[in-house]
């Protein structure tokens, strides 16, 4: 018997119990849609992750003062370290130096408002973290010069009190103060979210905050292969500055992002690695589903396999038959699957976890694993029947009722 004669008659015991066949195929159909889904939500969080942090500066430092209660002596930072850290004879590695100070405010606009954190910044912080302008304009040098009262806002600040007016230009008041608004963020996500303003450094120094104190400095590396030498030479500088004797703690942190980012997305590869073994236990479930039908068919069609036998069919061709009865009720259920995974991502579009937006991915590699588990669920349901099948003896089978 040939191979398609082999497929023509498996297909044709297939349709002839369509109800039976349909419900096999439901286990794989809902193992199949389980794993691409689960695992294009986890490959989705990842990605919004690691995003979140290129936009912080995927190898950028953060510098704070410690919060370790151990310490008897602690120093802010000031203006004047973050100054130090631009020294090129002390700190050759060190490319970019950005202070900043953050503080709650409410902002108001008219009868909006929105509880949000300012932060005062310099225009050299889009070198380290990512802030894409959507309209208007970023702070410059001139404004920071000149203590302007301007404001930058985030997405969300800017729906919260404009609702998709245009908020260039108007003015908004800041713990009471007026400020002029030059620009908006684009919509960044993450779990830092877009509620929030930037302004001038030297304007939040003067009107909110008073004194020189700031609460981090952003530093950047001159290049990616200088972060570590980048994190001796500021750890000497500020030791030295603030009086630490050697080999007492330091009385500021250094938090390195590759080293946060490197443990997030370990953290979210064992997540989405747990959620596909969870969506796996559907595709075993149906396997089992499937194992069970093809051994109902063998009892049921034992007559049917003893004529086969009597009139020349080979134990390969039952074999082969009952296989690839198998393999095309797991790779119809696997495609019926993928095809309600597909449209259960696009109907979810993004799912809001917090302020983090977890957009479902799913990738070529994800449909060609699912189809090909399927498959091989399928042909490893099937083989114990299948061969059950191809053992049994004609004369016995012809004399079964």
């Amino acid at each position: 018997m040939s191979i398609w004669e082999s497929i023509r008659t498996a297909l044709n015991s297939i349709f002839a119990n369509k109800m039976r066949s349909s419900l096999t195929m439901l286990g794989m159909v809902i193992g199949v849609c389980a794993v691409v889904l689960l695992v294009a939500l986890g490959q989705g969080f990842q990605t919004s992750i690691t995003t979140m942090f290129n936009n912080l500066g995927a190898s950028a430092l953060y510098v704070s003062t410690s919060s370790d209660k151990t310490l008897t002596t602690v120093r802010p930072l000031t203006l004047d370290d973050a100054n130090a850290l631009t020294d090129k004879t002390l700190a050759p590695s060190i490319g970019i130096v950005s202070p900043t100070i953050n503080k709650g405010v409410t902002v108001q606009n008219g009868n909006n408002s929105a509880n949000v954190p300012a932060t005062g910044i310099l225009p050299v912080i889009t070198q380290i973290k990512t802030y894409n302008i959507d309209m208007g304009r970023f702070i410059t040098d001139q404004d920071v010069a000149n203590r302007a009262s301007v404001v930058v806002l985030g997405w969300q600040t800017e729906q919260d009190l404009f609702a998709g007016q245009s908020p260039v230009g108007q003015s908004v008041r800041v713990s009471g103060q007026k400020y002029q608004v030059i620009g908006t963020i684009q919509k960044l996500g993450g779990m830092t979210g877009d509620g929030y303003i930037l302004m001038p450094l030297s304007t939040m120094q003067s009107k909110l905050v008073g004194g020189t104190n700031v609460q981090s400095i952003a530093v950047k590396a001159v290049s990616p292969d200088q972060v570590d030498n980048a994190i001796a030479e500021i750890t000497s500088i500020l030791n030295a500055r603030h009086f630490i004797r050697p080999g007492a703690s330091s009385d500021f942190t250094i938090r390195d992002m590759r080293e946060t980012l490197s443990s997030m997305q370990s953290t979210l590869a064992a997540f989405s690695l747990f959620m596909g073994a969870v969506g796996a236990i559907s595709l075993i479930v149906g396997g089992i589903g499937i194992m069970n039908i093809m051994l109902v068919s063998v009892t049921e069609r034992t007559r049917e396999i003893g004529i086969r036998k009597a009139i020349g069919a080979k134990r390969r061709d039952i074999l082969l038959q009952f296989l690839i009865e198998a393999a095309a009720l797991s790779l119809t259920g696997g495609l019926v699957g993928l095809a309600l995974a597909v449209a259960g991502a696009m109907a979810m579009g993004h799912i809001q976890l917090g302020t983090t937006t977890i957009v479902p991915e799913i990738s070529a590699s994800i449909v060609i694993i699912a189809l090909g588990v399927s498959i091989g669920t399928g042909l490893l349901s099937g083989t114990y029947p299948a061969f059950r099948a191809a053992q049994l003896d004609p004369i016995e089978s012809l004399r079964h009722e």
